[in-house]
């Protein structure tokens, strides 16, 4: 049976049933060394293993995960993925970033369900637009699409917003980009790992990192549930526990961990085709192909690791929601959950070496993780490779802020709980 998806493969399954599916990814025993080990199996550890084997070669990579693939961000977030952002490095990186999604389906061999249904960034009053407007020239400078919408364009776009008098938020305008979507993100995380593991990556799920192996001041591997392994290099992607995992390699990040909400509808006919993001407060919500309505808005305001959502938050943005759509006040809240974001000072993340040699972070993701997964995974596994930072994530660095080399795309400035 041909692995490799496809029209022919399904028909050869059907007309076979007593030939199962083979098991999507490799699961190994961790061998005693790698060249190189990454800490975490999100979707940015998995991205960075595919491109270290795809792009330059090495495939004797282990990706070492302390639960199961797909059970942290990667799958606890509103799957948005867009580029319209103006600070430069983050700009050209993002839009990097959503080129590697348009076509991902076809470099994974598996359909991660890209949906580019364009994202709307409404504006409230006419200071708001004049910051749309500077934006999207900024963005077009870049190359980026983008278009900037008036009040009566808004109206025939989203014709379900509150457009009345006494709307508490009056529209006035909106920032459209309509390669802006969603993609589904489990499927992100199963087709990085599948294409991983066929390229020879071992994944290894349900392991510890315990602690470094350190000799001379190098990180030569790590200690884990499963043993001891060696590796040439070590590269930590490990989300909201970023600073937990690196404090076990003496290595002390100016990050925070705080919980991300997100939230789902029951299922409603097709209402909202776009990704709407409110001008007002930080608030977004799309429509799943299930009908739910998927929406999420700031970050809870105290640090936390315990996935779960807090009832205040809930009520925060239902606030929002029917703010901004009065319609969904006679919806029910289906489920909701949370993500651990480890936060930086600027809102902008860390990619690249770090103090100790060979050792290498990914993390600081704030709101942005799951949309840089592709720029992440591929400018990450060229600093690993080559030792030095890619153009687009030397921005990025973890020495920036003693360079005053601030990336501030929020406009909060250094307080974590603030992005």
């Amino acid at each position: 049976m041909a692995k490799r998806y496809s029209a022919l493969s399904l028909l050869r399954h059907a007309l076979l049933p007593s030939s199962p599916w083979p098991r999507a990814w490799r699961s190994p025993a961790p061998k005693p060394s790698y060249d190189v080990v990454i800490i975490g199996g999100g979707g940015h550890g998995l991205a960075t293993a595919f491109y270290l084997a795809a792009n330059h070669g090495i495939k004797n990579v282990a990706v070492i995960e302390r639960g199961y693939i797909g059970s942290g961000n990667v799958g606890r977030n509103t799957t948005i993925v867009r580029s319209n952002y103006m600070i430069g490095g983050n700009t050209p990186f993002f839009e990097f970033s959503l080129k590697l999604w348009e076509g991902l389906s076809h470099t994974l061999n598996f359909n991660v369900m890209l949906s580019q249904r364009g994202q709307v960034g409404l504006a409230h009053n006419p200071s708001q637009m004049d910051v749309l407007a500077r934006k999207g020239n900024i963005m077009r400078l870049h190359g980026i699409d983008v278009e900037l919408l008036d009040r009566g364009q808004v109206m025939k776009l989203l014709p379900y917003l509150d457009y009345s008098d006494a709307a508490r938020f009056p529209v006035v305008g909106a920032l459209f980009q309509q390669r802006a979507g969603t993609v589904r993100h489990d499927a992100v995380a199963w087709g990085y790992a599948r294409a991983a593991s066929d390229l020879g990556v071992d994944i290894i799920e349900n392991c510890e990192v315990t602690g470094f192996r350190m000799e001379q001041g190098k990180v030569t591997g790590v200690e884990t549930t499963k043993g001891p392994i060696r590796a040439g290099k070590t590269a930590i992607a490990v989300a909201g526990h970023s600073s937990h995992v690196a404090a076990k390699a003496g290595l002390r990040l100016p990050v925070e961990s705080h919980l991300l909400q997100a939230f789902v509808s029951e299922p409603i006919k097709p209402l909202i085709h776009h990704v709407v993001s409110f001008g007002a407060e930080l608030f977004y919500i799309s429509q799943s192909d299930k009908g739910g309505l998927v929406f999420g808005g700031h970050i809870d305001g105290f640090n936390n690791y315990t996935q779960r959502g807090q009832l205040p938050k809930i009520q925060g943005v239902a606030e929002c929601a029917v703010s901004l759509i009065p319609a969904v006040s006679r919806l029910r809240l289906l489920r909701h959950w949370a993500g651990i974001m480890d936060m930086t000072p600027d809102g902008s993340p860390f990619i690249g070496r770090t103090p100790v040699p060979d050792l290498y972070l990914n993390g600081g993701w704030c709101y942005q993780g799951f949309k840089a997964i592709p720029a992440s995974g591929w400018t990450f596994s060229h600093t690993i490779a080559k030792g030095e930072e890619h153009e687009l994530n030397r921005c990025f660095s973890l020495d920036r802020f003693e360079k005053g080399a601030e990336l501030d795309d929020h406009g909060a400035g250094n307080w974590n709980y603030k992005q």
